[in-house]
């Protein structure tokens, strides 16, 4: 059963999927529109799941399910995980993307390959008052609170310090 964003539970489990490259405003109501019509009938073992999905920044889709009505099963999480895969191929866009994303001066959206931000930190590009996505946490409640928050209060902090004991 689909429900708003705004009105899942904050203990709601989140996984937030990160696109490779920004969605237009055509893609983003395509992307909407199918994940309403995907969620609306997701289910665990027969069960229906109390769910939401949202686009944000025109390059995340962030899935919540409500565990308190029902858990989700490794199978429905695989079919939420098939849906992205599906769409992103019709879209050629890739969900999948673990580089990491920042914003930059001007609030947009960029990433970074993982084995280049040690090189970024160094070259500024990267400080510790840039905000960073960490599609790390797990509920809505974690999501609002440390969704996009300074890169020195993520585990990039360590990059930071070893760059002033230098």
């Amino acid at each position: 059963m689909y429900i708003p964003f705004n009105e899942i539970n904050l203990s709601a489990r989140v996984w937030i999927y990160q696109a490779n490259r920004k969605f237009s405003e055509e893609e983003v109501g395509i992307l909407t529109e199918t994940l309403k019509a995907a969620l609306e009938g997701w289910e665990a073992h027969g069960h229906p799941l109390t769910a939401s999905g949202k686009i944000f920044e025109h390059r995340f889709v962030v899935i919540a399910v409500d565990e308190s009505k029902e858990l989700p099963s490794g199978c429905s999480i695989d079919k939420s995980v098939h849906w992205l895969q599906e769409i992103g191929a019709r879209l050629n866009v890739d969900f999948f993307d673990r580089s990491l994303a920042y914003l930059d001066d001007d609030n947009n959206v960029e990433t970074i390959p993982v084995p280049k931000i040690k090189q970024a930190v160094t070259d500024q590009i990267i400080t510790p008052y840039t905000t960073i996505f960490d599609n790390q946490v797990a509920t809505k409640a974690q999501w609002m609170k440390r969704w996009k928050i300074p890169a020195a209060d993520s585990w990039l902090s360590r990059y930071f310090s070893a760059q002033t004991a230098s």
